[in-house]
């Protein structure tokens, strides 16, 4: 836990490129909410439906702001038809 131990933030930002599964979001949300932040926002550039109703269903009070929505989840987890690994775009890997 890397969280300083007091004074959380009124309002924290979740960031990140694509929300998949939800399942990152979630672990992110919920430690916040044990942090003691009050308002969380997650926003993402792509979103696909799966990972939208995840965090929607299980974390209503949060605001969640999305570029995009795309089709589906592959069976790998991948957005359809998304834009491949957001991580390695970022860090240019192969």
């Amino acid at each position: 836990d890397k969280l300083p131990a007091d004074h959380p933030p009124q309002t924290a930002f979740i960031i990140d490129p694509m929300l998949a599964t939800g399942g990152s979001a979630e672990m992110v949300i919920k430690a916040l909410k044990q942090w003691g932040v009050p308002s969380i926002v997650l926003l993402v550039a792509i979103a696909a439906p799966e990972g939208l109703h995840r965090v929607c269903q299980q974390h209503a009070d949060v605001r969640v702001y999305t570029c995009a929505i795309d089709r589906e989840l592959n069976g790998r987890k991948y957005i359809l038809p998304g834009l491949g690994d957001a991580g390695d775009r970022i860090f240019n890997t192969p």
